[in-house]
């Protein structure tokens, strides 16, 4: 492993022979490369995620909805450019531009925010988050479908979990360093509405995207698939939508119906009584777990079935969304259980789903049907969370709802995986 981190630079280390055994076995140099690169975006990423609500309203004075605005705007734009930007690469046979592009234009976003508390125009942080959003809609059919392409067949759990992981593991970093940079600027007596310190973290946000962005021009390869190289494509061709592939979509599409935003296990546990700095702390502890279990699930779904991981994870969910229904005041401590399950739940649950995007799929159409399956639970996620609103407004009393909400469907969609898992073979 120390051998293949000094020596990833060099073409010639990039050999079967260097990935018989151990953790690397049956992965290539990019799953090494992309998994780095991921992980410096997401500490880049993470480390403002949190705060920008807070930036918007207490810095620039931002009208309430334009943080609504803001992210809706961002999500959505994501979600809607991962089916067309899958489509293109494959229609060009190209991964390695595609995913340079789209972690180049998120890096660049990272500037616009501390531009946006020099000028206090919040309009400036629409742009920026426009932009890293048209970034991750750019790039990430076409890493996911370089992923594939760099890893034996056999071990494409194995290389998502491990991907996963590294990138989650950033996920944890980044929070962690934004609440320090905060503490200490306490201490010193700084104001909440003071814009230095957030143009200053924004500013040193660049450095981890920037070195992202290096990592991958030097170091990653291009894999060139079979693609589909100028033919023409429609979405009845069989090429994409098989029988086993279209039967996954379905089927994980009702899940995705009740999936809604993490936010409202944050507001749970913020409504039980948690600080802000305890909310926070679960949700990095939950990214810890998911960092953690993500590769040992991936592995372990390449010898026993990625199906059978999969519906261990929704029976997972469904459990964790029941015991947020349920869990009251006094029993509160409950919620650090609850929130470390759902990390089990999602490591069983977000890289396994794109090997079997992959494993469904024909080799021709690789990064389309990544942006097809991306897409499509963006959009229901949306309309997820759009109930999910809904449901916590209407359940004003224990804010139960939306949890019995997505457990039901989590648990509809583990049926059906059940009752159809052959036919996804």
């Amino acid at each position: 492993m120390v051998a293949y981190f000094f020596h990833f630079g060099r073409p010639e280390m990039d050999t079967p022979e260097l990935r018989k055994n151990g953790l690397l076995k049956g992965l290539g140099r990019n799953i090494i490369i992309l998994g780095l690169v991921s992980f410096f975006t997401d500490i880049s990423s993470e480390m403002l995620y949190p705060i920008i609500p807070i930036f918007l309203r207490e810095v620039l004075m931002a009208p309430r909805f334009a943080v609504g605005l803001i992210e809706g705007v961002a999500e959505s734009t994501a979600s809607l450019l991962k089916v067309l930007s899958g489509w293109v690469s494959d229609r060009t046979a190209r991964r390695k531009p595609f995913v340079v592009f789209g972690y180049s234009l998120s890096s660049i976003s990272k500037p616009l925010l501390a531009l946006a508390g020099i000028v206090s125009g919040w309009y400036i942080v629409l742009i920026a988050r426009f932009l890293d959003r048209v970034g991750k809609g750019v790039r990430t059919p076409a890493r996911d479908a370089l992923i594939v392409a760099s890893c034996d067949e056999k071990n494409r759990g194995k290389a998502f979990g491990l991907h996963r992981s590294m990138d989650t593991f950033g996920a944890v970093i980044g929070p962690l360093i934004a609440l320090l940079f905060f503490w200490l600027f306490s201490r010193e007596g700084g104001r909440a509405s003071d814009p230095a310190p957030y143009i200053y973290l924004f500013m040193i946000a660049f450095i981890p995207a920037a070195l992202a962005v290096f990592l991958l021009v030097i170091f990653g390869r291009e894999k060139r698939g079979a693609g589909l190289k100028g033919k023409a494509f429609s979405f009845k061709d069989r090429r994409l939508i098989s029988k086993p592939f279209y039967t996954f979509l379905f089927i994980y599409g009702i899940f995705c119906i009740g999936n809604s935003s993490d936010i409202f296990l944050i507001l749970k546990a913020k409504y039980l009584g948690f600080s802000l700095r305890t909310v926070i702390l679960a949700y990095v502890y939950y990214n810890v777990v998911y960092a953690i279990v993500s590769t040992p699930a991936g592995w372990l779904s390449d010898r026993i079935g990625r199906t059978k991981m999969l519906i261990i994870g929704l029976l997972v969910f469904c459990g964790v969304y029941v015991g947020f229904a349920f869990v009251g005041t006094e029993y509160r401590h409950l919620i650090w259980v609850l929130f470390a399950f759902y990390g089990v739940y999602t490591a069983c649950t977000e890289g396994i789903t794109k090997a079997l995007v992959a494993d469904t799929a024909s080799q021709e159409v690789q990064a389309t049907a990544m942006g097809l399956f991306q897409t499509m639970t963006g959009v229901l996620a949306f309309f997820a969370s759009l109930i999910a609103g809904l449901l916590w407004e209407w359940d004003k009393t224990h804010f139960a709802a939306p949890f019995f909400y997505g457990a039901f469907f989590s648990g509809c969609a583990a049926i059906l995986f059940i009752i159809y898992r052959k036919k996804l073979k």
